[in-house]
């Protein structure tokens, strides 16, 4: 694989295609399980209206944020873990004999 000047690998097209699907099908569970989760926590079983009432709105608005919050919190902290792990197994492989 050929090596840019900036020095990051350039991904072919179907790699590439294959990271985008994969971005997809993530956001779309994501979305549905922030759905499922704040739809059983502000939405009673029983309708009694067809539109939400204000308290259900405001608990559905409140809801999304903290889960997008904790979503994207969760994300920085994997990412920074995964950082750490890439740096010791290189810190690990340049003290190696050879």
């Amino acid at each position: 694989m050929a090596v840019p000047p900036g020095g990051a690998p350039q991904l072919d097209t179907a790699k590439m295609q294959a990271v985008q699907d994969l971005e997809i099908e993530m956001m779309s569970d994501m979305y549905s399980r922030m759905t499922n989760a704040c739809h059983k926590k502000c939405i009673p079983p029983k309708y009694r209206e067809a539109d939400l009432a204000k308290g259900e709105g405001v608990c559905i608005d409140r809801c999304v944020a903290k889960y997008l919050d904790i979503h994207e919190r969760v994300g920085k902290k994997l990412t920074q873990l995964s950082m750490q792990d890439e740096d010791f197994v290189k810190k690990m492989q340049s003290e190696q004999p050879k």
